[in-house]
């Protein structure tokens, strides 16, 4: 029963073929066009953690330009990483990882700018995720509690569907 519901639904989703089957979107026949997606994370610490990678005392050394150059070359792997994810001519890849002592912790933003057929969302989100787990890593020896949260599209313009802004969360 669940099978046919999936095959009934297949003509709406364009990563099943006519049998339900997972398929790479054909994308040959668009025109490429600049297309932009910028994504966030939020990683959580204790104010001790925190106050140790501000001031540069974490065991592992740089936690953030490490965070941030992982970021960077993790986008570029998408397609490697997701299976039906296009490999993509990346433009331009920017991480950015701030301070925010409300959480306590780090924001993490994303930007990644191709001109293509398809769009670049996909090697946001994983920019910020990938930038988030460094960070996790980087700092776990001084906390294993550290908590990678909010992962999420924050734009994306360009493209057939247009531009896209969610709400606040």
């Amino acid at each position: 029963m669940m099978q046919d519901n999936t095959l009934s639904n297949s003509a709406n989703l364009s990563h099943l073929d006519n049998q339900g089957q997972a398929q790479m979107v054909d994308v040959s026949d668009k025109a490429p066009t600049i297309r932009q997606a910028v994504a966030a994370a939020k990683v959580r610490m204790s104010p001790e953690t925190f106050a140790a990678i501000q001031a540069g005392n974490a065991p592992k050394g740089d936690v953030l330009a490490t965070a941030k150059l992982a970021g960077i070359m993790a986008a570029k792997q998408t397609a490697v990483l997701i299976p039906l994810c296009h490999p993509l001519p990346l433009q331009k890849i920017t991480v950015e990882v701030t301070p925010a002592p409300q959480l306590p912790g780090y924001e993490i933003h994303a930007t990644v700018k191709t001109k293509a057929e398809t769009g670049v969302e996909m090697e946001a989100l994983t920019a910020v995720s990938i930038a988030a787990l460094t960070l996790y890593d980087m700092a776990k020896a001084l906390e294993k509690s550290i908590q990678i949260e909010s992962i999420r599209l924050v734009s994306k313009t360009g493209g057939k569907s247009g531009d896209y802004y969610p709400p606040e969360p």
